[in-house]
């Protein structure tokens, strides 16, 4: 499983526009072969003290994939090709994170863990 965190900071104003640019997208990547998650993510209207805001002007990507190559087939898909230079003009910045399930053992790693925990059966780890 692969997980991307994908940063894109766009210029002022420009929101709207790029959202509806990758609207028209998201359904051929949810398609794709290994695409398990693909969505676009704004700041949640909270009042809790530590949320660090991206901002109006910042949409953060998050995905998940069966595996690195799903990831690197959906980076060249034709699509995605025709995708980039529609929304080029709206971007400013970008940071790509390319992330795995931590390989410690935890509760991630252990699919009774909820059961466990609510029967006061979890020892953690």
């Amino acid at each position: 499983m692969v997980y991307v965190i994908a940063t894109l900071a766009l210029a002022p104003g420009t929101r709207a526009a790029f959202l509806a640019e990758f609207a028209k997208v998201v359904p051929l990547v949810h398609a794709e072969e290994g695409c398990i998650e693909y969505l676009p993510v704004v700041d949640a209207e909270t009042d809790i003290a530590s949320q660090h805001r991206v901002g109006p002007d910042t949409v953060v990507i998050v995905e998940k994939w069966a595996s690195v190559a799903a990831l690197r087939a959906h980076d060249t898909a034709p699509h995605m090709q025709a995708y980039r230079p529609r929304v080029k003009e709206y971007l400013r910045g970008r940071e790509i994170r390319i992330m795995q399930a931590a390989p410690e053992t935890g509760p991630w790693s252990d699919p009774d863990a909820a059961r466990k925990f609510l029967s006061e059966d979890y020892t953690g780890g």
